[in-house]
C-alpha cells in the first residue's frame, strides 16, 4: 500500500467520485441506446460486455468493455492527478465496487473484470498489461471468458509482485478475490464443464 498522504475526508471524498463514476452501468446503456433492449433480462442478466456479446453486437460488447475499463482507469487518474497515490487506490477500489453494486441498479451489479483490468493498467500499467496479457492468452486458448477472467484476476498480485510494484500487489489481491468470489456460478459451472464459451448463449 502507498504511504498515507491525503487527509481522510478528501480520501473519502475520493473513494465517493470513484464510486459513483463505476456504478455507471455502461452495459445496461449501451444496449438500450442501441436498441438491443434490457441487458439484465438477456442471457445471464450480467451488466459487462461478456452478456452484451450475446446480443450478436460486437461493436456494443467493446464500447462496454472499454467504457467500463475506463471508469477505472478514470477514478485513478482523476484522484492521482487532484491528490496523491493513496487518493488513487481508495477511488479505484471504490470504482471497482461501484460496478458491483450500483447504486442505479439496486446495487446488482457485473463482475468487475474490466473495470478491474482498466484501474490496474492506471495504477501500474506494467502490472495491467501482465493481467490483459493473461485474459488474452486464455481466452485465446480456451474460449472461455470467465476462465479468462479468474487467470487474469489471479495474475494480478503475482505480475504486481514480480514487477517490483508491491504497493499495488495487496490491492490487486483483494479486488481479485472479490471478482472469483462473484465467479462463484461460473466455478461451478466450469468443474462441471458446462461454461459456455465465447459468443454462445450461455450463463
Amino acid at each position: 500500500m502507498p504511504a498515507p498522504e491525503t487527509a481522510p475526508a478528501l480520501l473519502a471524498l475520493a473513494a465517493l467520485a470513484g464510486y459513483l463514476a463505476g456504478s455507471v452501468p455502461f452495459g445496461v446503456l449501451v444496449a438500450r441506446a442501441l436498441g438491443l433492449g434490457d441487458l439484465r433480462r438477456i442471457g445471464s442478466g450480467n451488466i459487462g460486455a461478456t452478456n452484451v456479446l450475446r446480443t450478436g453486437h460486437r461493436g456494443a460488447a467493446l464500447a462496454t468493455l472499454l467504457l467500463d475499463a475506463a471508469k477505472g482507469a478514470a477514478a485513478v487518474l482523476a484522484a492521482r492527478a487532484l491528490l496523491a497515490e493513496d487518493a488513487a487506490q481508495a477511488a479505484g477500489a471504490a470504482a471497482f465496487l461501484g460496478h458491483l453494486f450500483p447504486v442505479w441498479l439496486s446495487f446488482r451489479g457485473g463482475k468487475g473484470v474490466a473495470t478491474f483490468l482498466g484501474l490496474l493498467l492506471a495504477l501500474a500499467w506494467p502490472v495491467g498489461l501482465g493481467a490483459c496479457a493473461t485474459w488474452a492468452a486464455v481466452a485465446a486458448s480456451f474460449r472461455i471468458s470467465s476462465l479468462a477472467a479468474l487467470a487474469a484476476a489471479a495474475s494480478a498480485p503475482v505480475w504486481a509482485l514480480a514487477l517490483g510494484r508491491g504497493e499495488t500487489a495487496a490491492l490487486a489481491a483483494a479486488l481479485a478475490l472479490l471478482v472469483w468470489i462473484r465467479h462463484r456460478a461460473n466455478l461451478a459451472r466450469l468443474m462441471a464443464g458446462t461454461e459456455p464459451r465465447i459468443g454462445g448463449r450461455g450463463r
